[in-house]
């Protein structure tokens, strides 16, 4: 099967994507938003589809699986976040303490230490920094799962040399609180 002869049975099944995002969104702009990003991925990777099999069951586990790790992406994001009635008085008293010039110095070590890493480790750090599972990197890179790993754990083993300077003062800030 050509591309083209799969794209158009992609879009065949668009319309059926479409409710199927609605019974998880319950949005219509989010789940316009999530069967493109399962015909996208479909497409993306066309060539895992093993002709004959059942094309419509295919794209619904995708567009599943897509909304889980969306979800999950979600919430992972939403926890590092905190909300100002959760912030206590003490932490007030400590951030009000600090300022922005002290922060852009914090900022730029750790570009900088971020830019000392081979470009084999930043590029599977900053996708996992920035959300991604350890298999879709490596669909990514087209590399093991194991390999991505391992770089992972080695590009931060290397930030913390960089920076263990601050792993200090924050084990003395947490002493004084």
């Amino acid at each position: 099967m050509t591309k083209f002869e799969f794209n158009h049975l992609v879009n065949h099944h668009s319309v059926s994507l479409r409710s199927y995002a609605l019974n998880f969104t319950k949005d219509a702009e989010d789940a316009n938003d999530l069967v493109q990003d399962t015909m996208l991925k479909a497409i993306t990777y066309y060539n895992k589809f093993k002709e004959g099999t059942n094309l419509k069951g295919w794209l619904f586990t995708i567009m599943k699986n897509t909304f889980i790790n969306n979800y999950r992406r979600l919430v992972k994001t939403n926890t590092l976040i905190t909300q100002s009635e959760d912030i206590s008085s003490a932490n007030l008293s400590y951030s009000a303490t600090k300022n922005d010039a002290e922060s852009k110095f914090v900022l730029g070590d750790i570009n900088k230490a971020l830019s000392q890493l081979p470009e084999e480790y930043y590029v599977p750090f900053i996708r996992y920094f920035e959300g991604y599972k350890y298999h879709e990197i490596a669909d990514m890179l087209h590399i093991p799962i194991g390999t991505v790993k391992t770089r992972i754990h080695v590009a931060r083993g290397i930030l913390k040399k960089y920076l263990k300077t601050y792993s200090k003062e924050i084990q003395i800030a947490e002493m004084v609180s």
